[in-house]
């Protein structure tokens, strides 16, 4: 049984090379068409500044979008990553004004979003409550958190330390970024070489034989949301050097762009059926897009439209090419 659900999750695995398979095509598509569109109409996009400010921005919501890849691999949602993103940039800056160091500051944000993320992951895997009510609910409470902790204000001043650590460069590359390729590398070996991989891709795709081969389902799927939550938490480390300061409603929002992400990158709500890399192209699409739309103007409501349009219609383009395909 063991062996079946490795040599599906390896067939499944394998794809994340092929560039040409229709799930790969979505946001691969959507890139080439925007990128020269936007080279064209939105005023200095190819501009070396403003790549590189894509590349920040697109960072965080990787950051978000590869725990997320994984919760929907196991048909899962978590709509409260957004909140609980600026709930732990909140106590990380509150830790920073307080004299905290970075490090110590980062694990205690890490284990705020610990804590939200195995409280989802009980409710959902323990419990067998739906996903989308338990994250509604969590999502509330760090949002309300957030705002209190913060007094509905920015949590500014954290001092020269996190200043230095936004400027920090690496053979040109921001840290930022620097940290995003490596979560992406460490998300891959996970999914792609680990046993926890394989049963992480079979909850979603033969639940019932990975409990007939004695693995705990229930386990698998809860650590799936504690994951998501911790990398939340560290990704409030990359959101304060981002904007120098707390803000505790700054990333609200930030969990449909992420869901918006890994759709377009192919990865399916049912049967376990995802590609991580393409979650990779679907961050890019949505940066793409968000920078083109900011650079000609466009409000932040219409973005949202825009982006939701895009995900309709790329689901459909991919539905009717699989029902041709039958």
């Amino acid at each position: 049984m063991i062996a079946d659900i490795a040599r599906i999750s390896r067939l499944r695995g394998s794809r994340s090379l092929n560039f040409l398979s229709s799930k790969a095509l979505g946001a691969s598509v959507v890139l080439i068409i925007l990128v020269p569109l936007f080279g064209v109409f939105a005023g200095g996009f190819l501009s070396p500044h403003n790549l590189v400010n894509i590349a920040l921005q697109s960072s965080i919501l990787l950051l978000i979008a590869l725990p997320m890849t994984l919760v929907i691999l196991t048909e899962g949602l978590d709509l409260s990553s957004g909140a609980l993103l600026s709930l732990c940039g909140v106590v990380l800056a509150l830790l920073l004004v307080a004299g905290y160091s970075i490090p110590v500051a980062t694990l205690a944000a890490m284990a705020v979003g610990l804590l939200f993320g195995i409280l989802n992951g009980f409710c959902v895997a323990n419990l067998g409550m739906p996903p989308f009510v338990v994250t509604l609910g969590t999502l509330g409470m760090a949002q309300g958190l957030a705002l209190a902790l913060a007094d509905g204000n920015a949590v500014s001043g954290l001092g020269p330390e996190i200043e230095a650590f936004s400027a920090f460069r690496f053979f040109g590359l921001p840290v930022l970024v620097l940290i995003a390729i490596a979560a992406y590398g460490i998300f891959h070996l996970v999914l792609y070489r680990t046993t926890f991989g394989r049963y992480v891709i079979a909850v979603g795709g033969n639940a019932e034989a990975l409990r007939l081969s004695g693995v705990s389902v229930r386990l698998v799927h809860g650590a799936v949301f504690a994951i998501s939550g911790a990398t939340a938490g560290f990704a409030a480390l990359c959101m304060i050097a981002r904007t120098n300061a707390g803000h505790p409603t700054i990333a609200l929002g930030m969990e449909f762009d992420a869901i918006a992400a890994v759709v377009l990158g192919g990865t399916s709500f049912e049967r376990g059926n995802g590609w991580l890399f393409g979650t990779v192209l679907g961050v890019l699409a949505i940066g793409v897009l968000r920078n083109g739309l900011n650079l000609i103007g466009v409000d932040t409501s219409l973005q949202l439209v825009a982006i939701g349009a895009l995900v309709i219609a790329v689901l459909l383009v991919e539905r009717l090419a699989s029902e041709r395909s039958v």
